[in-house]
């Protein structure tokens, strides 16, 4: 009886698997196909096969190309018609209008193919084809729309249209334009795409270019239309996908290619065919909306001006940082460009060149001082006559005289002040190039901070639309309230005020470095990105340096390290120790230099260059006297009492010598507490590194799931805004830890008066050397 019963049930089994499996053969009709949509065929028929099941077995004939001809579609179309094809699949523009004039339809056709909206007509509510075995997908495609958003962002006064050279002859294109056009004070002109190459001649008397061709043209040909429209700096709006905004078309309308789901829809109609329903009974329309996307980068290039009150409604493609716009500076461009024309240092070397003025004026105490004159006399000619030749009436007369310091206490004294002070004053210049290097630094990693959050702002914006998205379709299909859209519409415009905050934020930061530069405060800079160990910081050992901070053992030398080597560089200890040595010398003057007299030589010559008039005749017996003469001497003085000015003079140096003495005191002390401070801070900012990279992945995750959790509406709206936000922050923490420790970094050298990146490699090995011999040494 049982085995009976076994064999009973294998029957049945074995019917019911003979009645339910079946094998139906899919005929693929295509205008044309390319490399990059083979990928796709496979992919849909993946799709269709998964959908369908293991219940049928689906066989794909081969896929029947027209090359843009409709006699070929025809004969295609016919063909599968002929053979065992059980249903239909065709793709493209010329394969839509050959099934389109077919009045009956023997074997079930779903039509996919690219035939604008503007191009028919259908009632009202009319949701199926309503024609016996045959259906559509029909997709939001429209010219005019497209041409009306394109208007709303770029006024054109004239369009080029590129279409596809077989366009207008199968399809009434013109005639739409021409429509279109005659209501507008635009006009427009086609253009055929024959030649790629030669593309570019027909852009000269437009504004703006609509693509609405191209769709089979390879990468290459397509960069290279590109590259024309762009090299013509016309704005350029794509009809098709968002794919050609990446690849530097200036904007669509168009969302990002929802390829899955029209493969998913094509399948679930392939299996609704299976099942027994007829194509005229299947839903035409691929619902999506429209949105406009615009190439960030393009824009730059062509000089497409961008209003903030797009944010809101517009997606940007190609970020803000991966622009070069202008000048691209490094680190060390910034702070060698610093150290060159900044206008502060500008002003501190003309202090020094001061200084220098001053020891030259101090060292021409012991130059000679020659001084000449002339002098014509008129005497009363009275005397003149009584005068025995010596006073004539008319004389002219020349003076030379010479004085020569040979040694003075008090310009020996000056000179050595005056040379202390100028080099007082080249440190007092150094500090400040130390100083302007930091403040370099500082702007630098501040723009790059700045430059990552406007990136993670648009990236916040971004997700809020997509959680927007979210919340109407929950809304549309009854699963949560008008609340959470307005809640999302709400919180996109603060996004977007953000975004518009961040990037001010980076304008003034690349206004900074500008400043710093003495550069135009309106040049257009870009500053390139820097990373822990990468580049430039390839030999910031972080590994190395996070084992010494690490080590209680280690970390006490390598502070007493860096503080020696803070005092050895400190400008501001040698400034102070050279205006030590002048008040010890103007000390000394005032005390044992007062004794020392001051040692001059005094001499001078005397020439008559004529006499006339009366009293020129000398009496007889009386000598001629000499044309001219001379005379020497020297000088000795020796000040004894100049109203107590010397003790009061001795008494105020030795003030100032205390005074200096204390403040060296104070700069040792605040050095000391500096790199202690900041390499405190460095161990806050590696602890930050390393935690930050933990919580930017978990929030990541955190945000995914909960985007799901709220779509399948199992989370309230508060739950998904602080995912979103947790998100925000640590995407935020995390990007900027890498920059606050080599920020901290730069603030280390400035306090240890050694810059590396303005350095040589030789002068940086041998720091390092030094420093692991000393740690090796305390330990």
């Amino acid at each position: 009886m049982k085995k009976i019963t076994l064999i009973v049930l294998l029957v049945f089994i074995h019917i019911g698997y003979s009645q339910t499996s079946k094998t139906i053969t899919v005929g693929i009709l295509a205008d044309k196909s390319t490399q990059e949509t083979k990928p796709l065929l496979e992919k849909l028929q993946n799709e269709i096969k998964g959908v369908v099941g293991q219940s049928t077995t689906i066989v794909f004939k081969k896929v029947l190309e027209n090359d843009f001809n409709i006699e070929a579609a025809k004969a295609n179309y016919q063909t599968l018609l002929n053979s065992d094809t059980d249903i239909i699949l065709t793709f493209g523009v010329i394969n839509t209008i050959v099934l389109y004039q077919e009045k009956n339809y023997t074997k079930p056709v779903i039509v996919f193919g690219a035939v604008n909206g503007d191009f028919y007509e259908l009632p009202e509510g009319q949701q199926t084809s309503g024609v016996d075995n045959i259906t559509y997908l029909i997709t939001p495609f429209s010219y005019t729309k497209d041409l009306e958003a394109f208007q709303s962002l770029y006024d054109y006064k004239k369009i080029g249209i590129i279409v596809d050279d077989f366009m207008p002859d199968i399809l009434p294109v013109k005639a739409l334009f021409d429509d279109y056009f005659s209501k507008r004070e635009s006009s427009y002109t086609l253009i055929p795409l024959k030649n790629v190459s030669d593309i570019g001649t027909n852009f000269n008397d437009i504004d703006a270019v609509y693509l609405t061709g191209g769709f089979y043209l390879s990468d290459t040909e397509f960069s290279s239309l590109v590259t024309a429209v762009n090299a013509k700096k016309l704005p350029s709006f794509s009809a098709y996908s968002i794919e050609d905004v990446e690849k530097g078309i200036l904007a669509s309308n168009q969302p990002e290619t929802n390829i899955d789901q029209f493969f998913r829809r094509i399948a679930l109609d392939v299996e609704s065919i299976i099942g027994g329903t007829n194509p005229s009974e299947l839903p035409m329309y691929v619902e999506y909306k429209n949105k406009l996307s615009i190439n960030f980068n393009t824009a730059k290039q062509i000089g497409f001006p961008l209003r903030y009150s797009m944010l809101g409604t517009t997606d940007f493609i190609g970020g803000k940082n991966d622009i070069k716009s202008g000048i691209s500076y490094s680190i060390i461009d910034i702070m060698n460009g610093v150290v060159e024309k900044n206008l502060a240092l500008d002003v501190e070397r003309k202090n020094i060149a001061l200084s220098s003025q001053d020891v030259k004026t101090a060292k021409s105490s012991y130059l000679p001082n020659v001084t000449a004159n002339a002098s014509g006399v008129y005497i009363d000619p009275k005397v003149a006559e009584i005068s025995n030749g010596s006073n004539p009436e008319f004389s002219t007369s020349g003076n030379i005289a010479l004085e020569q310091v040979i040694y003075s206490e008090s310009a020996g004294a000056n000179i050595t002040i005056q040379e202390n002070i100028q080099k007082a004053q080249q440190e007092t210049y150094n500090a400040a190039e130390l100083d302007a290097i930091l403040n370099a630094s500082v702007a630098y990693f501040n723009a790059l901070i700045l430059k990552t959050n406007e990136q993670i702002q648009n990236q916040n914006l971004q997700v809020t639309k997509k959680n927007l998205q979210i919340a109407n379709q929950n809304f549309e299909a009854g699963e949560s309230g008008k609340s959470d859209v307005l809640r999302f519409k709400s919180q996109m415009a603060q996004n977007t005020q953000s975004l518009i905050d961040a990037d001010n934020q980076r304008l003034q930061a690349l206004n900074t470095i500008n400043q710093l530069m003495n550069n135009p405060i309106a040049t257009e800079i870009d500053i390139e990105d820097a990373e822990i160990s990468e580049g430039l910081f390839k030999d910031y050992k972080y590994e190395d340096f996070l084992e010494i901070l690490d080590d209680p053992k280690l970390r006490p030398s390598l502070i007493e390290f860096l503080v020696e080597e803070a005092k050895k560089n400190a400008p501001e200890l040698k400034n102070i120790n050279y205006n030590v040595e002048a008040t010890q010398r103007n000390y000394r003057f005032n005390t044992t230099g007062r004794f020392i007299p001051t040692v001059a030589l005094q001499g001078s010559y005397s020439l008559a260059f004529s006499e006339s008039g009366k009293g020129i005749t000398i009496p007889v017996g009386f000598p001629n006297p000499p044309d001219g003469t001379y005379n020497v001497g020297l000088n000795l003085s020796l000040p004894i009492f100049q109203q107590n000015q010397r003790n009061i003079n001795r008494q105020t140096a030795k003030i100032q010598e205390d005074q200096l003495v204390i403040q060296k005191e104070n700069v040792e002390l605040n050095i000391e507490k500096n790199v202690n401070d900041i390499l405190l801070d460095m161990i806050n900012q590696i602890a930050n590194i390393e935690i930050s990279k933990v919580s930017e992945e978990a929030a990541k995750e955190s945000l995914d799931l909960t985007q799901n959790a709220y779509a399948e509406g199992a989370v309230p709206l508060i739950q998904l805004i602080d995912a979103q936000t947790n998100y925000l922050q640590s995407q935020l923490a995390s990007a900027t830890a890498n920059y606050n420790y080599l920020l901290t970094s730069m603030q280390l050298e400035r306090a240890i008066g050694y810059f590396f990146l303005m350095n040589t490699e030789a002068s940086n090995q041998n720091f390092i050397q030094r420093a692991n011999q000393y740690i090796l040494n305390k330990n």
